[in-house]
Order: C-alpha cells, then sequence, then structure tokens
C-alpha cells in the first residue's frame, strides 16, 4: 500500500519537531555539519543502517565534514509522507552522538 502525501501545513508543523530540518519543494533535507571527514563517514554509515532498518532510503550525500539528506517518499508520487518524517526523527536521535551540528 502507498504512503500517503502529508499536507503542507502538517509537515511544516512536523518540522518542528525535528530542528535543522526544511522542507524544500516536495522534499525534506537536513544538512549535518561534523568535527571531521572520520564522523562524517561514520554518521553516513549510521544513517545507512538506519535506512536498511526502517526500509525507506534518502539521498545521502558524504562531504569532507557534512552530510547531507534529501527525502520524500516514491511510492506518493515524490511527497513527503509519513515515512520521510519517521526518518528525520531517527537521525536526529544519532547524530549527536557523532558530534553533528
Amino acid at each position: 500500500m502507498p504512503a500517503a502525501p502529508l499536507p503542507k501545513d502538517e509537515i511544516e508543523r512536523r518540522l518542528r519537531e525535528v530542528p535543522g530540518w526544511t522542507l524544500e519543494g516536495d522534499r525534506i533535507t537536513r544538512t549535518y555539519r561534523l568535527p571531521s571527514h572520520f564522523a562524517a563517514a561514520a554518521l553516513t554509515v549510521h544513517v545507512a543502517r538506519i535506512q536498511d532498518e526502517l526500509n525507506h532510503h534518502s539521498d545521502l550525500t558524504l562531504g569532507y565534514n557534512t552530510v547531507a539528506l534529501s527525502v520524500n517518499s516514491h511510492d506518493a508520487g515524490g511527497r513527503v509522507t509519513e515515512k520521510d518524517l519517521a526518518l528525520a526523527a531517527a537521525v536526529e536521535d544519532v547524530a549527536p552522538g557523532h558530534g553533528a551540528e
């Protein structure tokens, strides 16, 4: 069963629960700055594991000391769903442990 897209006002309200995440078009995005390239790589691996556990995957970009995520739900026509917000919340839970800001 495809995920149901959320209305824009609901997305914006829910994003207040995951600081740093923003709505850009039909995606939610966040860029983390980390203390080193190794810390950024470790966060990337941790996020990849979370995505596999949730069976929901973002566009994930590793920079020198940054990690950027951008996500929406393909099965909802490329719109934001509950699955995207759950992924954002799960990443927010682990990012500080890697020194992410």
